[in-house]
């Protein structure tokens, strides 16, 4: 009996080790697996089309093969609309988001502290789930409907490609400062070249709103151009969350 016990325990240790294991999370999450598409088929189902109220123009987005992998193209003519994808997902889990991407064109009017030039080739951003409460909290909520033709998050981290804006600059969306604009790449000295961008969210977000972010609501891409005028292309890659290194 007494010899069975050092094999019961290890049995057991063995079976939690196994049922911890199934439920333990993937090193990453995919988002946006573009490159595992067909070119010319329909954008992935999880993907929604995301417009914004009074722009009739909308930007093209598709599947293409380019440079020998499946990404989103996205052309802009005078217009502004955005690809979404509902998730909810920890920042402290995945605290790193990844992307590629590829700019064909700067936009000479872009501006990112006016509203007039709050236009950008690409973009990608994290939304958050909205936690605010209290009737200042709402109305403060209706506000930003009226402008953006739908519920806003609590907040928003954009990594954009601007015009003169050094990389490394973080301000205010022009419309709304819940929205906090990150150059992550500027000018034209990288035009036609494919990028490969790493961020903590989870770090980028305590840096531009002062406190810890709740559950990610989001992702969207988006290339605009409505305000400008102008034209732009953009190519963008698989998007992924990954855990930190040493991370379990």
């Amino acid at each position: 009996m007494r010899k069975s016990v050092p094999i019961l325990f290890t049995v057991m240790a063995a079976s939690f080790l196994m049922i911890a294991t199934s439920f333990s999370t993937p090193d990453v999450f995919k988002v946006g697996d573009f490159s595992s598409a067909e070119p010319g088929a329909a954008l992935p189902g999880e993907w929604k089309p995301l417009f914004f109220r009074d722009i009739n123009r909308h930007t093209d987005y598709s599947l293409v093969k380019e440079d020998g992998s499946v990404v989103v193209k996205a052309v802009a003519e005078n217009s502004a609309s955005g690809l979404f994808r509902e998730i909810s997902i920890d920042p402290r889990d995945y605290p790193l988001i990844q992307w590629t991407w590829k700019v064909s064109d700067v936009i000479e009017k872009s501006d990112v502290r006016s509203k007039q030039g709050d236009d950008y080739p690409a973009r990608v951003y994290v939304t958050f789930a909205d936690e605010s409460s209290g009737f200042f909290g709402r109305l403060k909520n209706k506000a930003v409907e009226m402008i953006y033709g739908r519920t806003p998050p609590s907040a928003a981290v954009n990594y954009i490609w601007a015009r003169t804006e050094p990389v490394g600059t973080i301000v205010p969306n022009a419309y709304t400062d819940r929205a906090m604009m990150f150059v992550v790449e500027s000018g034209d000295e990288k035009l036609g070249q494919w990028i490969r961008e790493e961020r903590n969210v989870l770090k980028d977000f305590e840096r531009a709103f002062n406190g810890p972010p709740p559950k990610i609501t989001g992702v969207a891409i988006m290339t605009d151009t409505d305000n400008t005028g102008e034209s732009a292309t953009a190519y963008y890659g698989d998007i992924v969350f990954k855990k930190a290194a040493g991370k379990e």
